[in-house]
């Protein structure tokens, strides 16, 4: 299983499946990250954290913790 969290750099993916539960998934949710959604990871912070997305169009910054539970393909 291929995590957000793991991608590098300029990797154009899709979202497969989100993971976790309650709050923690509906604030994903809310960000525009949900299924069959394409995301270009634009550049990641020197020691790893936060990582910067563009997805539907705009710019998103999004910690590790949470990027890990995000499934790619």
């Amino acid at each position: 299983m291929k995590t957000l969290d793991t991608c590098k750099p300029n990797d154009t993916i899709i979202v497969k499946k989100l993971h976790g539960t309650g709050a923690i998934k509906r604030r994903i949710m809310d960000m525009g990250v949900t299924k069959g959604t394409e995301v270009f990871v634009r550049k990641i912070a020197p020691l790893g954290d936060p990582m910067e997305l563009n997805i539907r169009g705009y710019e998103l910054s999004i910690r590790k913790e949470d990027a890990s539970k995000i499934e790619v393909e």
